[in-house]
């Protein structure tokens, strides 16, 4: 009987990769069907988000290693991931506020810079 609880309740990289691609498949869809500017950005978050949740479980569960070195690859991949998360989210909010102070709006549709 606790075989059979074992085989139901091990979560193995096949789960990892269904939320994973579920939580990409979000954050794409929402960077791409909102007009709200702090709203595409939060899709972009998410798809970096379901790129950060693979990378930690391909080295969760790795296949062919030669020691210790090829269990610490994911991590570090996603310690700069999330580097470049935060800096692009810093970045990417300062010029949100920049582009409200000057039209008064985020709606992507309404902000046209180009034109004086």
């Amino acid at each position: 009987m606790t075989e059979i609880y074992e085989l139901i309740f091990e979560i193995g990289l096949m789960h990892y990769l269904i939320v994973s691609g579920s939580v990409f498949g979000l954050g794409t869809a929402i960077a791409l069907g909102k007009r709200s500017a702090i709203a595409v950005l939060m899709g972009i978050e998410l798809m970096l988000n379901g790129s950060i949740l693979a990378l930690l479980a391909f080295s969760r569960f790795p296949q062919n290693t030669s020691g210790d070195a090829g269990l610490v690859d994911g991590h570090v991949f996603v310690v700069f991931i999330l580097s470049v998360a935060a800096a692009e989210a810093a970045v990417a909010l300062a010029l949100s506020v920049l582009v409200y102070r000057k039209r008064e709006t985020v709606d992507l549709d309404r902000i046209n810079l180009m034109r004086w």
